[in-house]
């Protein structure tokens, strides 16, 4: 064969061979925005036919009464157009699902579950609260213990788990936790991050929108880690990453990101669907299991600093009112302590939204700077 043809058939196949994880990317943030932008207002028409409604709060804003009846448990739409556009990408490529992805769809759709049976529970009974604390937080455990045992499992070839026993920040530090430490670590972030993404869902489109950038934010990390996977020919700088499937995670981040955008045309206000705790608790759990396999884990917390913000400002509320009894905010969460000063939804939306960037570009300036600086 000459020479020449056989260079540029090499070039052709290194060419095809480099863009495959960026095709895997583009495909399932392209699959999941299209499911979910098409699928919701179908899951509308059918919640709506059922009167699966949402039930409001009598001690909450005024302004929110009129959002009663409006169709709830919207998150099962972008649930599935996460998990239908994953398994979609992975048959247009032609590459097997990896345990890291499995894992943090499990821990997505399991969170799920829980928070779908709360939401029916309030729509049958009629009342504001759903399941029992101590059943929803049954539930909760049962999927975290379940996630943080697999994760510890199901070693590659180079004998790295989805998971570390070690803390994390931009990569593994310090000790070794030993598996029973890491399992209540990762039970604790995983409760941690859907009950505050639960607490952050209670304006329109504020959390759809948060969690679009923190989603956004872990592709770039999944394909930078993919870049410099320890042992790697393209790690050439200082600091290597040992992570398991760090280009499958990107892949689930991408699909999340793009389902959430989907679902955000139709959550905007005025909200034609809310996600419910079935979309709150899906979408916590998914930022945490990415977190813990990204080998991120201390870094969620200025990932989703507007999160974190927002389920500060909860206990600071209950602890203020139990020890002096006095409260710190008109009401907690803290978006509502601004509606009630008479700052409009959309106008508390798009500023919180604003924090929510500015902590996902802290983050992100973090994580290149832990590269950058390491020796």
């Amino acid at each position: 064969m000459n020479p020449t043809l056989m260079d540029h058939a090499a070039t052709v196949q290194l060419a095809s061979t480099s863009s495959s994880p960026m095709r895997q990317i583009l495909f399932a943030a392209v699959f999941a925005l299209v499911l979910s932008l098409v699928g919701t207002p179908v899951l509308i028409r059918i919640l709506a036919r059922h009167g699966y409604g949402q039930m409001i709060r009598d001690d909450g804003p005024k302004t929110h009464h009129s959002k009663r009846g409006t169709p709830t448990m919207g998150g099962i739409a972008f649930i599935l157009a996460t998990l239908v556009a994953y398994a979609m990408t992975k048959l247009l490529v032609g590459t097997a699902p990896t345990a890291s992805g499995l894992l943090v769809l499990f821990l997505m759709t399991g969170m799920g579950l829980v928070g779908f049976l709360d939401d029916y529970i309030k729509i049958v009974k009629q009342r504001s609260l759903g399941l029992r604390a101590k059943a929803k937080m049954a539930g909760q455990l049962i999927v975290g213990v379940l996630f943080a045992i697999g994760a510890l499992n199901f070693a590659d070839s180079a004998g790295v788990h989805p998971a570390s026993t070690k803390l994390s920040f931009v990569t593994d530090f310090g000790w070794s936790l030993g598996p029973v430490l890491f399992a209540l670590w990762a039970i604790f972030m995983i409760l941690a991050m859907s009950n505050g993404v639960n607490l952050t869902d209670g304006l329109d489109g504020l959390a759809t929108g948060a969690s679009v950038m923190v989603f956004g934010a872990y592709v770039f990390i999944g394909i930078w880690e993919y870049g410099q996977t320890c042992g790697s020919a393209a790690s050439a700088g200082p600091l290597c990453y040992q992570v398991r499937d760090p280009l499958d995670l990107a892949v689930v981040g991408a699909a999340l990101m793009g389902a959430c955008f989907g679902f955000l045309w139709w959550n905007t206000s005025p909200a034609k669907i809310f996600m419910g705790d079935t979309g709150s608790l899906a979408l916590g759990g998914a930022l945490a299991g990415l977190a813990i396999c990204s080998h991120t884990e201390m870094l969620l917390a200025i990932l989703g600093g507007l999160f974190v913000l927002i389920t500060l400002s909860v206990i600071i509320q209950v602890g203020s009112f139990r020890m002096t009894g006095k409260r710190v905010f008109k009401m907690a969460p803290l978006q509502h302590h601004f509606e009630l000063k008479g700052w409009s939804e959309v106008l508390i939306v798009v500023r919180f939204w604003i924090i929510q960037g500015l902590c996902v570009a802290v983050g992100l300036g973090l994580f290149y700077a832990g590269w950058v600086t390491a020796t």
